[in-house]
C-alpha cells in the first residue's frame, strides 16, 4: 500500500522524521541571543502549516526548511505579504 505524505506537514511530522534529526539538533544549539523564543517559534510554524506554499516541510517561495527559518528571531516569512 502506498504511503501518503501530507503536503502541509512540517519535517518533524513526516514518516521519516529521524532523517531530520540533525536539523533539530542544529535548532537546539542555536545561540539564545539570536534564537526565537519557543512561543514565537510555534506561532510562526502554525502560520506555515496553514500556508499554500508549504510542501513537505519546505517553503516553495524560498526553498528553506520552515522549521529552521522560523527558529531565528530576525528571520521573516518570504511571502510578499509575510505571514510572520
Amino acid at each position: 500500500m502506498e504511503q501518503r505524505i501530507c503536503r502541509r506537514c512540517l519535517a518533524k511530522d513526516m514518516p521519516d522524521a529521524s532523517y531530520f534529526d540533525n536539523m533539530y539538533e542544529y535548532i537546539r544549539q542555536i545561540d539564545p541571543e539570536i534564537k526565537a523564543e519557543d512561543s514565537l517559534y510555534e506561532e510562526r510554524l502554525s502560520f506555515c502549516k496553514e500556508c499554500d506554499h508549504l510542501l513537505n516541510g519546505m517553503c516553495r517561495i524560498c526553498g528553506c526548511f520552515v522549521e529552521m527559518r522560523a527558529a531565528i528571531r530576525k528571520n521573516h516569512c518570504p511571502d510578499i505579504h509575510g505571514k510572520w
